[in-house]
């Protein structure tokens, strides 16, 4: 917790022991407001830290790289903005991936805060990782719907009374990631080059599949509630295991025998 009375929204279990087959209606749980620093732009005390270990030599692009990260980059640069169609139909895809039963009547309802948003209306948790943390959390239901399920709902594991919001987190995890890569600081023009060695291999998977940053936001995701269960947190440890997700994360890309992020040993935790 800091001086700056940052807002969070805890969730505490309340139901336990569910079928992973059951749907939202069997969970129960509730919402409850204070403050701290470790939710939406808050978490950037945390994310932003730099090491001299990261001191690394520099690394030309090829034009195709450069290309895959200039697009990247721009989907970076979006903001969330509730009065596009295309943003209202994302958000109402997440909508329907979490709550298949029951259709969105506009774009607010009371069951966001279900999912782990802050208030009735998600927009207002976008605006630190814009666009594309909607865009993230969409790729997860997709490609991994169990994964998904299973995190949003916390089938799995012996949970905390006390649990991180599913949602929020999501787009912590996407303000993490652009900063770990270094995203937001790449300027386009003759000399672009990463400034890490996670960076630069990075870029190597961004080459070969413009879905890498998705596929590691899902990875991520399932490694950080990894790390909550092994370290059998609590809400107020979200920076910590946040800091162990980033550590473990950077380790396993620098391996040697990766070549593909599906070779990632963490890839292995995520379930379709």
């Amino acid at each position: 917790m800091d001086d700056r009375g940052g807002s969070f929204v805890a969730v505490r279990r309340i139901s336990q022991g569910l079928e992973r087959g059951n749907t939202c209606h069997s969970t129960s749980a509730e919402v409850v407001a204070g403050s701290t620093a470790w939710l939406g732009r808050g978490l950037s005390c945390v994310c932003a830290q730099s090491r001299e270990s990261d001191a690394r030599p520099s690394f030309d692009l090829t034009p195709s790289q450069e290309e895959c990260l200039q697009r990247l980059q721009n989907r970076i640069d979006i903001a969330y903005d509730s009065s596009i169609p295309e943003h209202q139909e994302a958000l109402r895809a997440l909508w329907n991936a979490a709550f298949p039963e029951e259709e969105l009547r506009g774009l607010i309802s009371e069951r966001w805060k279900e999912m782990g948003w802050q208030g009735k209306d998600p927009s207002t948790d976008f605006r630190g990782g814009g666009f594309i943390s909607l865009e993230n959390l969409l790729f997860f239901a997709t490609n991994f719907p169990k994964s998904f399920k299973d995190l949003l709902w916390k089938l799995e594991g012996d949970r905390s009374l006390w649990e991180y919001p599913f949602a929020v987190a999501g787009v912590n995890i996407t303000f993490m990631l652009i900063q770990m890569l270094d995203l937001e600081a790449v300027s386009f023009n003759s000399t672009v080059k990463p400034r890490t060695m996670v960076g630069a291999v990075f870029l190597k998977f961004l080459s070969e599949n413009e879905s890498a940053f998705d596929l590691l936001y899902c990875i991520t995701f399932k490694l950080m509630d990894h790390q909550w269960l092994a370290m059998r947190a609590s809400y107020m440890d979200f920076n910590t295991v946040m800091k162990a997700t980033r550590r473990q994360l950077e380790r396993e890309l620098l391996l040697e025998d990766i070549t593909r992020l599906e070779d990632l040993p963490s890839y292995s935790l995520l379930t379709r």
